[in-house]
């Protein structure tokens, strides 16, 4: 549920600062009429997300054997593309998102265009649903119920949290609220980057093709499932979600985790002291 969490708030809250940066800068450039037009493409975007996960879900439903493993896999890998762009494009965009946003919004005010700015209000924040669903959806497929709680409870904290802070007025530094929440994002993309390709192992074997030994198992702890330290277990479930653990896996699952981790996790970092750096230079 942590990881679920933890995903949902990342997303809600982008969505939240993004639609408060451009409902604050309609009402302080004397254009509040305007706004509802925002807030019908945010109200299309949510219905959006949702139509989405439904359908992927009823899906997933129809399928069945070896169908449901290739899935997995693909939604997983798929998702973790996406969300890895993202992240990306946020390390690099963060510290220029209001001036961003405000000047697109001043764009679309030159062509005099309502459904230019509901369309722009829907773009940015079914861009984040999209997002949610697609990375939500391997952990619905294997754990309906935490990953519905968790999201549900990580929704909620966000909006909690962007109502602080643009109507309370709660002062927080956005910027190393996204690094230190990316870092975690690109952890637990990592063990999804490791469930993707375990299923498209199993994917394999069930169709016949010898993969030789990147199927064999790299190690097998001797845990058993009733076991709290088990990958389904109470404490294990959560390292399962957050960092990609199990009892046992495949070497194709571990050089593709490690993989990952070695290539996205130093660039995250990366770019963000990068941008730091620049801001130090620029003063």
């Amino acid at each position: 549920m942590l990881g679920q969490f933890l995903l949902a708030f990342r997303e809600a809250l982008e969505a939240a600062l993004i639609t408060a940066i451009i409902m604050a800068y309609l009402a302080r450039t004397g254009r509040k009429p305007l706004i509802r037009y925002a807030w019908y493409g945010v109200y299309i975007a949510v219905a959006a997300s949702f139509v989405l996960g439904t359908f992927i879900w009823f899906i997933y439903g129809g399928l069945s054997g070896s169908a449901k493993a290739l899935f997995e896999g693909a939604a997983a890998l798929f998702a973790v593309f996406i969300l890895s762009s993202m992240i990306y494009w946020m390390a690099s965009k963060a510290k220029n998102l209001r001036e961003e946003l405000e000047r697109k919004v001043r764009d679309i005010f030159s062509r005099e265009s309502t459904f230019a700015l509901t369309s722009f209000s829907f773009i940015v924040v079914f861009r984040e649903g999209l997002e949610t669903v697609l990375f939500l959806t391997p952990f619905l497929l294997d754990d309906t119920a935490s990953t519905l709680v968790g999201a549900f409870l990580g929704v909620a904290s966000s909006l909690v949290l962007a109502y602080a802070i643009f109507i309370v007025g709660m002062k927080i530094n956005i910027r190393k609220f996204f690094y230190f929440t990316s870092i975690l994002l690109v952890l637990l993309a990592g063990g999804l980057v490791g469930y993707g390709t375990h299923e498209l192992v199993e994917y394999s074997e069930d169709v016949g093709i010898e993969l030789g030994w990147p199927s064999e198992y790299a190690y097998e702890l001797e845990i058993p499932p009733e076991n709290p330290l088990h990958h389904k277990g109470i404490i294990g479930s959560v390292f399962a979600v957050m960092l990609g653990y199990t009892v046992k896996a495949e070497w194709l699952r571990v050089i593709a985790h490690i993989g990952y981790l070695t290539i996205v996790l130093p660039m995250v970092i990366w770019v963000y002291k990068k941008k730091n750096l620049d801001e130090v230079e620029g003063v």
